[in-house]
């Protein structure tokens, strides 16, 4: 999870187009855009929305949390940037992850899971923190007002498992090489570095901006992988909506790191050596 500050921040962050090329005329019928003008590049460095008597602000603590990568809604960035207590501050639009919110959550912004300072029930968003690191480490920094992210709330012990063990904890990201349809489904192809792609497999699960999909194909001779959308699946996530060469974060599935970590400690062979 983060949720630090920084009280100086400087970086470059690129622009991301709002809507991909149609590639499904009926299966976007459902989705909502707001058209984006060209950004300031001092966009990021603005005073966010000063608070009203209905923003609720807390320090944020540090929590373990788990997620299914089963994204609940998309919302709106509204705005970022410094903010005034020193730290940089991202403001998403959203309703249903509000539900029953208070401040310290947790939310998974594009699987990144991020804690809740700030929420306005009333205006339908909530703040969360970002940390120079986390910029640096996950496809945050192609975010500006207006793009739409996958959000979901973490597990509650009453939650109804689906999808996959997700940590929000981006273990890297990938760039899309293709986005090809067949039929109403949509195929896309993400090229992710060796210290990621070891752990992704034929079959296995992996969190694709925290959405939890199951891999079809790994092209080691390529340093790519692939998945496919069903029709249903790209009304509700944000990857469809990306166009090639945007990033993506990835989040593999923790039981393979489990299983590295076993075998380089010697602990299977240790196992081993007791039975013999």
């Amino acid at each position: 999870m983060t949720a630090s500050t920084s009280s100086l921040l400087t970086f470059t962050l690129t622009t991301t187009p709002n809507i991909a090329a149609n590639r499904h005329h009926s299966t976007f019928t459902n989705l909502r855009f707001n058209p984006i003008a060209k950004p300031s590049p001092l966009r990021f460095f603005l005073p966010l929305t000063p608070q009203n008597p209905h923003h609720h602000r807390r320090r944020s603590a540090v929590v373990t949390n788990m997620f299914t990568g089963l994204v609940e809604e998309l919302g709106t960035v509204k705005q970022l940037g410094m903010a005034s207590h020193g730290g940089f501050d991202l403001n998403v639009e959203a309703k249903t992850v509000l539900e029953g919110v208070i401040l310290g959550d947790s939310i998974a912004v594009n699987g990144t899971c991020l804690t809740v300072t700030e929420f306005d029930l009333e205006g339908s968003n909530f703040t969360v923190g970002l940390s120079p690191e986390t910029l640096r480490k996950t496809s945050l920094e192609e975010l500006e007002p207006g793009s739409v992210v996958n959000l979901e709330r973490a597990l509650l012990p009453t939650t109804r498992m689906g999808g996959h063990f997700v940590q929000g904890h981006v273990d890297g990201t990938g760039v899309i090489v293709s986005m090809d349809a067949e039929g109403d489904s949509l195929w896309v192809k993400v090229k992710a570095e060796k210290e990621v792609l070891k752990y992704i497999v034929p079959k296995g699960f992996i969190a694709v901006d925290g959405t939890s999909l199951t891999v079809v194909d790994v092209f080691d001779d390529e340093g790519c992988f692939n998945f496919m959308l069903v029709a249903y699946t790209q009304q509700k996530v944000v990857i469809p909506l990306k166009k090639v060469g945007r990033k993506v974060n990835l989040e593999v599935d923790i039981l393979g790191k489990y299983v590295e970590r076993l075998l380089s400690s010697g602990f299977v062979q240790s196992i081993a050596n007791t039975n013999s």
